[in-house]
């Protein structure tokens, strides 16, 4: 299969992965001053090459032109020094969709920038990810996301363990009815600055979110030491679950040091505050971070019929979509739900309904 360009590269490459397609991305900035991979973009490579057994990559010169093979994904103990230029969670987003299906369950130690403004946060990750894999089935005592170490942009330093359990398949879903938020809670995080930072930070969301729902609680993680990483920082994760066991999740991290306006610890609690009411505003039963997560493995689910009703449909999932239909033939039924209640509870929300490949683990050794 033949693309174009540079941006959808992860999705192109994991979803190559799953489906055992052979990918050939032409144009790689070729057009850029500084042409080719960037450095962040040949360690996902790298990542993708110690999961998997026979993987076959060729890249030109200029980097340009990437040629890709996949091969089994293998799974077992991995350790990624992951570029600092993007942080775990660009790293631990690909293997959350890839590690289902490995051979062996996988144990990675992932090092880098645990929290940047660009990508979700580990910590955001870690709160919403595992309770929508155990929908479809994936579940144990073997999943796990930990923050070992904890690392700002930009100088990294934090360390990250994630462990999944393999599966032979994948449950069908039905999850078109999210319910209503019952409690809402956070994490404000703050290394190599006061530990004052964290507590503003914590004073400022509440003083938005405590008119919305009294249930609130916001834990301070000030780490310290060898423990905190290279640079200092702050930000805050909110997550709100709802009755139905649905999760909604927004995060602000402070800018890196030299790279553009601060911002101070209260701005950035009233701002994280009210971006988790616009999430809440969005609805659907998966929020905006794993819309992309929960269509794949609604995808590679059993040959029988899946529905996730999701909020208005981000711009990386609607190519995201384009993609499973190139690499899967799978197109999915959007149905945009009838104003009613929706008025109230926010924009355009989407049932979307697919029927899945019946996508079989290979790798899996039989009991």
């Amino acid at each position: 299969m033949e693309f174009e360009g540079c941006s959808c590269f992860r999705q192109r490459l994991v979803l190559s992965t799953v489906s055992g397609k052979r990918v050939k991305i032409r144009n790689i900035r070729s057009k850029d001053d500084n042409p080719g991979l960037r450095d962040f973009e040949a360690s996902f490579i790298r990542l993708l090459d110690k999961v998997t057994n026979g993987t076959r990559i060729e890249i030109n010169q200029t980097g340009t032109v990437l040629f890709y093979q996949p091969g089994l994904l293998y799974g077992g103990s991995v350790e990624h020094e992951c570029n600092v230029q993007r942080s775990v969670g660009y790293y631990l987003e690909a293997l959350l969709m890839l590690a289902p299906f490995m051979k062996s369950p996988l144990r990675a130690v992932l090092k880098g920038v645990t929290n940047d403004p660009t990508d979700p946060s580990v910590d955001l990750l870690k709160v919403t990810a595992p309770p929508l894999m155990k929908r479809f089935g994936i579940d144990g005592d073997g999943l796990e996301i930990k923050v070992v170490r904890r690392g700002m942009a930009p100088g990294g330093g934090g360390e990250v363990h994630f462990s999944c359990p393999v599966r032979k398949s994948l449950k069908p879903v039905q999850l078109t009815e999210p319910g209503k938020i019952k409690r809402i809670r956070g994490t404000a995080v703050s290394v190599r600055v006061s530990p004052q930072m964290a507590n503003r930070i914590v004073d400022s969301a509440r003083s938005v979110l405590n008119k919305f729902i009294p249930d609130i609680y916001i834990y301070t993680d000030h780490m310290k030491g060898v423990n905190s990483g290279k640079s200092p920082g702050f930000g805050l994760i909110l997550v709100a679950e709802t009755v139905n066991g649905m999760f909604f999740s927004a995060e602000v991290m402070s800018t890196p040091q030299g790279q553009g306006d601060q911002i101070l610890p209260e701005d950035l609690g009233k701002k994280c505050a009210k971006l988790l009411l616009e999430e809440i505003h969005r609805g659907g039963c998966v929020d905006s971070t794993n819309q992309s997560l929960a269509l794949l493995y609604m995808t590679l689910g059993q040959q029988d019929v899946s529905k996730v009703l999701l909020g208005p449909l981000s711009p990386y999932t609607i190519e995201f979509l384009r993609h499973i239909r190139d690499f899967f033939q799978i197109m999915f039924k959007i149905e945009p739900q009838k104003p009613g209640d929706e008025e109230r509870t926010g924009g355009e929300k989407v049932l979307m309904t697919c029927v899945g490949v019946g996508y079989s683990n290979i790798s899996k050794p039989l009991k």
